[in-house]
């Protein structure tokens, strides 16, 4: 067996040798919450939590909706923030690639020739000489055995930070697909809130022109013509504030797409049509802590700061460091490779801590603190997650009953400004009801457009804050697959 395989089963023998850990064990912190989502009047008739998990419906499952569907693909695959999520996604793979090649010695080929003229005074002969020296090896320098696990640790550090990122990136899919709906149902509804403001504001010019021509007959006075006036101009300035917010929506949402809106999307698009989103069933608060991203990535946070610990303990103890090297040497470049020119070196050290004024125990110190912190955080992580699914559910529970008075309220208002209308023209009423009735019907057909978005967006976000599923696209799948 030659030298060089000698050294090279060594270094495979010591690569061995980091079975040794120092890392605590690890156990999931309690969770801070109830064992159950809250009850009351504000969580009557949700969806049983039975069925498949939000988690489990793909958001192609759940937005069915072809231009909803169209608009999500365009922001998965344009999406600055996604792509930023997946280069850090690539850039922690290579950390962590990083981290465990030191667990391996590196070895390494050199060769090298020198020459030197030394003066006769300096060599004592009078004559100056030349000599020549050349060398070929193979070789590793400064490579530690990871006896005590230290460099195991780091690895293990490094691959936590790594599956973080695989969460967080994950978890900017499942944002990115909710925004994107929700600003799209956003810009139907303020684009339906202009349409209601157009439509008032030409009832406000023909009642402005009708209470005019009563005023030249004497059947109204100036007043009356004065606050239709001022109707006029109200629904004006409303149209013109709901314009500037359509355009300000097309903006919002084509930042997400990252790139222009499709000009033929709106054609026929209405908010009362992106109703058709699958239901969602509750769950419970413990499928959060196994399926939502962001608790996810926060539990990985917290394991790699559990595994710097094992590396910070690793330091307390003597690390041994091995550079070796085998090959040939000789004066003769002819000579370098014939027998009798081989060589090694072999040159181990070890490094005992001594006296380092505490820092090592600080050092423990502050990784266990940086564990505590990592503790707090992913404990605040379910417990807001908790308070969101919680919002959900009571907005769920509660908007159906909302959306039906509102409708209700709507049919009534318009039968009123029916009524109020007829006998204005007649004389019977003064203009002050029939303002009163158009007020009435203005308001509530807004806030009809707002419970309409309210239902929608809730099953968007309760969808979202249960941890919705996701697919990748099927070009990605394709590439992945390859």
């Amino acid at each position: 067996m030659s030298v060089f395989t000698k050294l090279c089963l060594a270094g495979a023998v010591s690569a061995a040798l980091s079975a040794c850990s120092l890392i605590p064990a690890y156990q999931r912190p309690a969770a801070p919450v109830a064992a159950q989502w809250p009850s009351g009047e504000a969580y009557q008739g949700l969806p049983k939590a039975e069925g498949k998990a939000a988690a489990d419906i793909g958001w192609e499952a759940f937005f069915v909706d072809d231009k909803m569907r169209r608009l999500i693909r365009l922001a998965l695959e344009n999406n600055r923030d996604l792509r930023v999520a997946a280069l850090n996604i690539e850039s922690a793979r290579a950390q962590y690639q990083i981290q465990r090649a030191s667990l391996f010695p590196s070895v390494n080929a050199s060769v090298s020739g020198s020459s030197q003229r030394v003066s006769g005074a300096a060599n004592g002969t009078g004559q100056a000489s030349i000599s020549h020296s050349y060398s070929a090896g193979l070789g590793f320098s400064a490579y530690e055995l990871d006896l005590f696990g230290r460099l195991s640790s780091l690895k293990s550090q490094a691959l936590e930070n790594y599956f973080s990122l695989e969460e967080t990136r994950r978890g900017t899919q499942i944002t990115l697909v909710a925004e994107v709906a929700n600003a799209w149902l956003t810009l139907l509804a303020d684009s339906e809130r202009l349409q209601v403001s157009r439509a008032t504001l030409s009832s406000q010019q023909e009642t402005l022109a009708l209470t005019q021509r009563k005023l030249d007959i004497g059947a109204a006075t100036a007043l009356d013509v004065s606050e239709a006036e001022t109707l006029v101009q109200s629904a004006r300035a409303e149209a013109a504030s709901y314009t500037a917010q359509v355009a300000q929506d097309e903006n919002a949402l084509a930042l997400l797409l990252g790139g222009p809106l499709p000009a033929d999307l709106q054609k026929g698009a209405t908010l009362e049509g992106q109703a058709r989103l699958a239901d969602v069933p509750s769950g419970l608060p413990s499928d959060l802590l196994e399926r939502r991203p962001d608790i996810l990535a926060a539990e990985h946070s917290l394991k790699a700061a559990n595994a710097n610990i094992g590396a910070a303990r690793a330091r307390f103890f003597p690390s041994i460091s091995l550079t070796a090297s085998a090959g040939s040497a000789s004066k003769d470049l002819t000579e370098l490779f014939k027998a009798g020119s081989g060589s090694w070196s072999f040159s181990p050290s070890v490094n005992l801590p001594i006296f380092n004024a505490g820092s090592l125990s600080a050092n423990l110190d502050a990784a266990k603190v940086a564990k505590d912190i990592s503790v707090a955080q992913y404990e605040k992580s379910v417990q807001t997650a908790f308070r969101e699914v919680a919002d959900a559910l009571a907005v769920r529970g509660t908007i159906d009953t909302q959306l039906q008075a509102q409708q209700a309220l709507v049919a009534s208002s318009e039968t009123s400004v029916k009524l109020s209308e007829a006998r204005y023209r007649v004389g019977v009423d003064s203009y002050l009801s029939l303002l009163t009735a158009q007020r009435s019907l203005y308001s509530a057909r807004q806030s009809l457009i707002a419970a309409r978005l309210s239902q929608a967006a809730n099953r968007v976000t309760l969808y979202k804050v249960l941890g919705g599923g996701w697919q990748p696209l099927q070009q990605d799948a394709a590439k992945t697959a390859g």
